[in-house]
C-alpha cells in the first residue's frame, strides 16, 4: 500500500508556476500531460517504485540526510519521506542553481527530526 503523500505550498506554487509556463509555451493538452507526468512521479516516490537518489551524495553533503530527488521530466521531485508520509518540497527545474535552491528551501516543521 502507497504511503500517503502531500505538497507543501512551496511545492503547490511550483506546480502551479510550471502549468502555466508549459500552457503559454506548448498549449493546454501539454501542460495537463506533464503535470500528470509529475504527480504520477509523485505517487511513484509514495508507492516505493521511483528511482530516487540522495541529495547529498550528489549535490550537497550538507543537506538534510533525508532529502531526497527523483527525475521528472525536465524537473526534478524533491522529498522526504518517513514512515508515516511522503512531503514532496519543491518540483525544481533540471538546469536551476540546484544548490542554490536546495538551500532556500522551506523544509517543512514539525515533520523533521532536524
Amino acid at each position: 500500500m502507497p504511503t500517503p503523500w502531500r505538497l507543501t505550498r512551496s511545492a503547490e506554487a511550483s506546480l502551479i508556476d510550471i502549468a502555466q509556463w508549459t500552457v503559454e509555451t506548448f498549449g493546454p493538452r501539454q501542460a495537463a500531460a506533464y503535470e500528470e507526468d509529475l504527480i504520477a512521479v509523485c505517487r511513484d516516490i509514495a508507492a516505493g517504485i521511483a528511482i530516487s537518489q540522495d541529495c547529498r551524495r550528489l549535490i550537497d553533503p550538507n543537506l538534510p540526510e533525508d532529502l531526497r530527488f527523483a527525475r521528472a521530466g525536465q524537473h526534478f521531485v524533491i522529498f522526504i519521506e518517513d514512515a508515516a508520509q511522503v512531503i514532496i518540497i519543491d518540483f525544481l527545474h533540471g538546469r536551476s542553481d540546484m544548490l542554490r535552491r536546495l538551500a532556500n528551501l522551506p523544509f517543512p516543521r514539525g515533520d523533521r527530526d532536524h
